[in-house]
């Protein structure tokens, strides 16, 4: 392994004891996070690709079996060594097989953890890859192509699978790369229109003089060029779906068709008089506010209800950060496969990276970004930082604003010393998104418009 692991966790309920042994982990080179309780302990996990987990057995609440259990199952590389006062073999065997490393008792030598905790780093060196862990965790936390295992993508899953069955009309919604196309076709392979066909077009990307025609098909003469009669996107779609991606892009007079589709379920080809009847489901998707634009009058408030019968919200990848481990192996055995490598793993440095990172392009970028580490990674078996984009290797987790404060022996201004630290904050939350100003106010937990405000009054000097 490339990097030696660095960051551990420390999970202890005696707070002496959990002092003692981070203040002589930290003297040894370590980055030490404590925390007092297992559900403290989960919430760390969640943010943070740990390279180690030291965690007492007996816990007020839940026990360290549990933080064993999440730390191995979102980070199959992690290292868990047990601290207990009940050393019994039966808990050393059960807790092994929860995925712990290894066991010591209490009371301890610290020397004993250290060697502990060395045995299980080399153990970890020589095993850089299981298969068997990647395998289970996208069978078990995924929903046909579409995978997470955070509380709001276990949420989506369940919604899809209940929409899935009816027929009625779906709005899926999103930013960009969140997966909206691959929303829509998890919901049709999943419905009884199974058998039949899934037709999609993108609204945005076809001249607007073009879309009709391709959308209702047209009649031999309706235009130059028209030889012969033309099936459009809605009949090839006959019994099975219609995607209609960037639907927030028709012009008026489209919209007003396709209400009249959705309506009467029923259409005719350009430059045709004939009625022809037809039985599609329709899911409509886009990344615009169509409530806004309804509002602003560019988009028909009917038809914005006649689509959003079923609405479906895709969450931003920066808002389920847990679901990138999986991610991350989950493309990495795509492209792996494609290309003919042997399996992959990521370092945790290069995880700690990824989770860190802002994901203005969402899935997207980030199956993009993995697609890249394969490339570059030639014959080896673990991606590292060097194989990450440059904007993603710069981003860092929970990097210290600065290292220390001396108050100088004549004072210093309070309001210059604030102001300086709000500017590099948004200095780096800038940096960490790429510019994306609307990702980064996410980041600092305030309005969009806070940040530009705060921007103009800081012009020059972030």
């Amino acid at each position: 392994m490339a990097d030696s692991p660095k960051h551990l966790l420390l999970v202890e309920d005696e707070a002496p004891l959990r002092e003692a042994v981070a203040e002589q982990l930290s003297d040894r080179g370590f980055t030490v996070v404590q925390a007092d309780s297992a559900e403290r302990a989960l919430e760390s996990l969640a943010d943070f690709a740990f390279d180690i987990v030291i965690t007492d057995l007996r816990l007020p609440g839940l026990d360290g079996t549990r933080v064993i259990e999440a730390a191995v199952d979102r980070y199959p590389d992690i290292i868990g060594i047990v601290i207990t006062g009940y050393g019994t073999v039966r808990d050393a065997v059960e807790v092994i097989k929860r995925g712990a490393a290894d066991f010591v008792t209490k009371p301890f030598q610290f020397d004993e953890l250290w060697h502990a905790l060395q045995g299980a780093i080399e153990q970890r060196r020589l095993r850089l890859e299981n298969a068997w862990l990647r395998e289970q965790l996208q069978q078990r936390f995924s929903f046909d192509g579409i995978v997470g295992r955070s509380r709001t993508m276990r949420d989506l899953f369940q919604l899809l699978e209940t929409v899935a069955a009816s027929a009625s009309t779906i709005l899926v919604t999103g930013e960009t790369g969140t997966g909206k196309e691959v929303v829509a076709r998890a919901i049709h392979h999943a419905s009884p229109r199974r058998s039949q066909r899934f037709v999609p077009i993108n609204c945005s990307a076809i001249p607007e003089n073009l879309l009709e025609a391709e959308l209702f098909g047209h009649a031999r003469g309706a235009f130059t060029g028209a030889v012969a009669n033309r099936q459009g996107r809605l009949e090839q779609a006959h019994k099975g779906t219609l995607f209609l991606d960037e639907v927030g892009t028709m012009s008026p007079a489209l919209q007003m068709k396709l209400l009249r589709v959705l309506q009467e379920r029923e259409f005719e080809r350009v430059g045709d008089n004939q009625m022809i009847k037809v039985d599609v489901r329709v899911i409509a998707a886009t990344n615009a506010d169509l409530r806004k634009m309804v509002a602003d009058g560019t988009f028909r408030e009917d038809l914005y209800y006649r689509l959003n019968v079923i609405p479906v919200t895709l969450p931003v990848l920066r808002d389920r950060k847990e679901d990138i481990p999986l991610l991350v192996q989950h493309f990495l055995q795509k492209f792996c496969a494609e290309l003919g490598r042997p399996s992959m793993t990521v370092s945790q440095p290069a995880l700690r990276c990824l989770m860190a990172y802002a994901w203005p392009g969402n899935v997207r970028q980030l199956e993009n970004a993995m697609e890249r580490a394969v490339a570059l990674s030639g014959g080896r078996t673990q991606v590292e930082v060097s194989d990450l984009p440059p904007d993603i290797q710069s981003a860092s987790q929970g990097e210290p604003l600065f290292h220390g404060l001396s108050l100088p022996d004549d004072g210093l201004s309070f309001e210059s010393f604030m102001s300086s630290i709000e500017r590099e904050v948004i200095r780096r939350a800038l940096e960490r998104t790429g510019g994306n100003k609307a990702a980064a106010a996410h980041v600092l937990n305030m309005k969009r418009t806070t940040l530009v405000e705060k921007l103009k009054r800081l012009e020059g000097t972030v």
